[in-house]
């Protein structure tokens, strides 16, 4: 049995991609290593972005923190922990 087409569905089927967004010629993944080599991702918990709500932001706390840590003496067992 085939399936009955909504002629109304059809508008949606066109290529709706305007000329001047031409990817023929594009390199899927051509920056994925670079990205992958330079970058951290980490997932912020709900409340502490709605604190830090941009990479500037984490970064500048991160920095003044990482003052704070390199302060510490070694063998506070503080230093290298991870929560």
């Amino acid at each position: 049995m085939k399936k009955k087409v909504n002629r109304h569905n059809r508008k949606n089927d066109r290529d709706t991609m305007r000329p001047e967004y031409d990817f023929s010629h594009g390199v899927r993944g051509k920056y994925a290593s670079r990205f992958a080599k330079d970058t951290i991702m980490v997932v912020l918990d709900p409340d502490v972005a709605e604190v830090f709500p941009d990479a500037k932001s984490v970064n500048k706390a991160l920095r003044a923190l990482s003052h704070i840590i390199r302060d510490l003496p070694p063998n506070t067992g503080q230093r290298g922990s991870a929560g």
